[in-house]
């Protein structure tokens, strides 16, 4: 047992190592792509050399991440058959429908524009160049869109059954895959990637006004990136709300571990800032909170958009309590209760495994029903304890709001990174400003990254929401294998993360657009 759970532990570090490092690169590329097209735009509208030598100059950075981002996610899909073998299995039917559509359709549609992109300058019209250029972005948010839909699944598990024959589940209804959640996290991720590229441009552009360099270029990159920085942060901010209405719906206890809540009630408080009580549990009179700054009916209103409904904490989830939108109190299925039922799933599968070898036809199809009645609660089964159902509350509690907070502080980043823009003095006066935007890139990756660990890292201990924790879902390998792997997989992204940062200041740093900057910036 414990070698097992040394094997779930090191593969799922693992997976979290492979996942950040691609996630540095990913909304990288689904934002900066659109923004090259944006000033490709501008070029083929204005006919100006300026444009096209800032388009050429994003465009290269794109080139870059993009192919570091292609390089890491290789790897991260290869990690579902050498260490999640069972998991590909269970669910390899649904799962693997989207992530194929994804290498089938999205990514030869980017790797066959891209190269236009990149090398179709004087081979194409240009017409059709600013077309695959826009084709690009496009596929690589359709590429997000199969892997979103594929991850939305794992954590509300629709349009399938299970089919005891196989052992596994099947599909059974494509389109359910695009649940609220798919629709949501898709634009979710989407609009955040245009954020952060927005910060990127405008924080490179900041050090070329530092440098008192190429101020034409800088002026005109950091206008687009701020307005396709704002805009994108405004739609990730109205998209991050739907997204919390429906893990309110479909993962309560994710929204409990966010808020670090343990008994809810109505008109429930949010806690803006605080300290979590590491002596808190859900069996326990500890306070919640050894330090917080709370906002009235706050949880209430940002879970249902009704200040004062009832919104259940940790401990009313594990004990089956609630309250329904009437106020009446209700009795919902405890975790004891689920462990109990999912256990007995897992005895109707052997006895319909045992019948079917029999060939007792009648004995299967008992099995069946018997199995039908329990399977919402299969994955429960293997538990022993309630408490392994409770993902990690501090680290969910403060990834939110590392997220939340530094979202908070971006859009007031860019509001007045417009302003003074704008203004005909940005250059000389603004050098705090220009500081602040070259020191605020860094922590644009904190806050994706944080938005990230929210989504994984709440609704553990599943792979498969309900269905499968991540204890079953793992490969027979060993530890050895696993830990060697690991530190492998560690060395070889840092060294491909450091090429990168590496390559683009090079690239950055001996950039000269001097020839064209003789008039004004507009």
């Amino acid at each position: 047992m414990d070698d097992l759970m040394t094997v779930v532990d090191w593969s799922r570090w693992q997976f979290a190592l492979t996942a950040i490092y691609h996630w540095l690169f990913v909304p990288l590329t689904l934002g900066l792509s659109v923004i090259v097209a944006i000033m490709e735009s501008l070029y083929l509208k204005n006919k100006s050399e300026k444009w096209l030598a800032a388009t050429k100059f994003w465009m290269t950075l794109f080139g870059i991440n993009f192919a570091i981002g292609v390089a890491t996610g290789i790897i991260l899909e290869f990690e579902f058959g050498t260490n999640w073998s069972n998991y590909s299995w269970f669910v390899g039917d649904i799962f693997g429908a989207p992530l194929a559509i994804e290498g089938l359709v999205a990514f030869f549609m980017e790797a066959t524009f891209v190269a236009v992109m990149f090398f179709g300058w004087n081979k194409v019209s240009p017409g059709f160049h600013l077309a695959s250029t826009w084709l690009t972005a496009i596929g690589a948010s359709i590429s997000a869109l199969w892997i979103l839909v594929a991850n939305a699944w794992m954590q509300y598990p629709v349009g399938m059954e299970f089919d005891p024959a196989q052992m596994r589940n099947v599909m059974d209804n494509f389109t359910d895959l695009f649940s609220g959640i798919a629709v949501n996290k898709f634009f979710h991720a989407v609009f955040s990637g245009w954020a952060l590229a927005g910060v990127f441009v405008v924080g490179v552009s900041a050090w070329f006004f530092y440098k008192k360099r190429n101020i034409g270029f800088a002026t005109r990159s950091t206008k687009v990136g701020a307005w396709v920085g704002l805009i994108g942060l405004l739609l990730t901010m109205y998209t991050g709300d739907g997204s919390a209405i429906e893990v309110t719906k479909h993962q309560p206890m994710k929204l409990a571990a966010m808020e670090g809540l343990y008994k809810g009630q109505n008109g429930q408080a949010i806690c803006a800032m605080g300290i979590v009580n590491p002596d808190k549990k859900w069996n326990n009179d500890e306070k919640e909170y050894l330090f917080d700054i709370s906002i009235p009916n706050g949880l209430s209103l940002l879970a249902k958009h009704d200040p004062h409904a009832f919104v259940p904490g940790i401990t009313d989830i594990i004990e089956g309590f609630s309250i329904n939108e009437n106020g009446d109190t209700i009795n919902t299925v405890s975790y004891a209760e689920r462990i109990r039922l999912g256990k007995l799933s897992h005895e109707a599968l052997r006895k319909y495994d045992i019948a079917r070898t029999a060939r007792d036809q009648a004995g299967m199809e008992a099995a069946e029903n018997e199995l039908k009645q329990y399977y919402p609660y299969f994955g429960y089964g293997y538990f022993d304890s309630v408490d392994e159902a409770i993902p990690p509350v501090a680290v969910t509690f403060y990834s939110f709001r590392v997220m939340v907070i530094l979202g908070s502080y971006f859009l007031l980043f860019f509001i007045v990174t417009l302003i003074c823009v704008y203004k005909r003095d940005w250059p000389v006066k603004h050098r705090w400003m220009q500081i602040i935007a070259m020191i605020s890139v860094p922590f644009m990756w904190i806050c994706s990254e944080a938005g990230w660990m929210v989504a994984e890292v709440g609704r553990q201990p599943w792979t498969v929401q309900d269905l499968l924790p991540t204890k079953a879902a793992i490969s027979e390998i060993s530890s050895t294998t696993v830990i060697t792997t690991f530190w492998l997989f560690a060395f070889v992204f840092t060294v491909l993360l450091v090429a990168e940062v590496s390559i683009m200041l090079r690239q950055i740093s001996k950039k000269s657009f001097t020839n064209l900057e003789t008039d004004n910036a507009h």
